[in-house]
């Protein structure tokens, strides 16, 4: 299934969300426990590759 698969993303503040599509603009993502999660609200992502966008 590689190159096949499609990440949809609904967290907005983050800067690799297409906002017209929600879909992640990233071709590989990394995911880890939410417990020391650098984004701006505790529970907004589980995803590490999660990165604040400016508004």
């Amino acid at each position: 299934m590689e190159g096949n698969q499609k990440i949809k993303c609904t967290v907005e503040s983050c800067k690799y969300n297409n906002i017209e599509n929600n879909m992640c603009n990233l071709d590989k993502i990394e995911v880890k426990p939410i417990n020391n999660c650098n984004t701006k609200k505790a529970d907004e992502s589980m995803c590490a590759s999660y990165d604040y966008g400016e508004e």
